[in-house]
């Protein structure tokens, strides 16, 4: 990895209703302008997560020159930090992340020929990118990410019910008395994460560090999502691109792990409504098969992108 060619930057970001400067901080690896390989853009998850978890991905350009552009989505990790809109539903919206990437893909100049892959959050907000038919999107993957919010929670919750009956005891005594801060009620969702979100033990410190700025700033995870997976009370509660997916242009490929809290139906929706569309499901993964099966995950991209 020493080896590799990486740099850092900010992008400015005018935000009209930020009232202060922003700016979007990003992490490019390999060579801008790169020959022949178009590079590929991460949109990380959360949404209010960071760019660590995905830092592997600079495994394809190590083993096949791909550049890769990972960024932290404004309001998370090293970009500007909004937290006086907490709770604004009216400011953090789709629409701001949408142009946060188009200002990033003007900045470094690629706006002409560029790939993007967008991870659970990310993924959600790839494909509403592309069902704007933005220039220059050539293939599109969509990795561990839902159609519908509502079919999200409808998955995370018959999923719920394979877990122990204490586990699911001890969320619904504390759902039902708004006490989810409450430890037991913490251990009950690790005990669901363990097996829906990331099966690694121990789990890797990329994912550990990512998920942490949520906890460091709960801004936007707070306004988008709600408290958790099962709860969704945030603008996103009923966000929904099925009826726009026959929009999307660019040749996509859909990932999830076998044991994914983005379950086979929720996924579907973009498989069947996706004119040009491949699927590829991680037998020994759950939400991360990128840090779960790390090598399979790579070549699978790999033949994607160079196809």
């Amino acid at each position: 990895m020493s080896s590799l060619k990486v740099r850092e930057g900010e992008a400015d970001f005018n935000v009209p209703d930020a009232v202060k400067p922003c700016k979007t901080w990003y992490k490019v690896y390999g060579t801008l302008p790169h020959p022949y390989n178009p590079p590929l853009v991460v949109l990380h998850g959360g949404p209010g997560s960071t760019h660590e978890y995905l830092d592997i991905l600079s495994e394809l350009t190590r083993l096949f020159d791909v550049p890769v552009i990972l960024y932290d989505q404004i309001g998370n990790g090293r970009s500007t930090h909004l937290p006086e809109k907490n709770g604004n539903v009216d400011f953090w919206i789709v629409q701001l992340f949408v142009d946060e990437l188009h200002n990033l893909l003007n900045h470094l100049n690629i706006h002409d020929n560029y790939n993007v892959l967008g991870q659970s959050w990310g993924g959600m907000l790839a494909s509403e990118f592309a069902t704007r038919q933005p220039k220059g999107l050539g293939k599109l993957v969509i990795a561990d990410s839902p159609a519908s919010m509502a079919l999200f929670v409808k998955a995370a919750n018959d999923l719920r019910k394979g877990l122990p009956q204490e586990v699911q005891d001890a969320l619904n005594k504390h759902e039902a008395a708004d006490t989810t801060t409450d430890p037991e009620y913490i251990a009950a969702m690790n005990e669901f994460y363990k097996r829906h979100s990331c099966r690694l033990d121990p789990v890797p410190q990329s994912l550990v560090d990512g998920l942490a700025w949520m906890e460091k700033d709960p801004t936007v995870y707070s306004t988008m999502n709600g408290p958790n997976e099962f709860n969704i009370t945030g603008y996103l509660k009923t966000w929904n691109v099925i009826d726009r997916l026959h929009n999307i242009q660019a040749t996509t490929l859909l990932i999830n792990g076998r044991y994914d809290i983005t379950h086979d139906i929720v996924v579907e929706p973009f498989f069947q409504h996706i004119p040009k569309v491949r699927w590829v499901q991680f037998a020994d993964s759950a939400h991360v098969p990128h840090l779960e099966e790390t090598e399979r995950f790579m070549q699978v991209v790999w033949a994607f992108l160079r196809g």
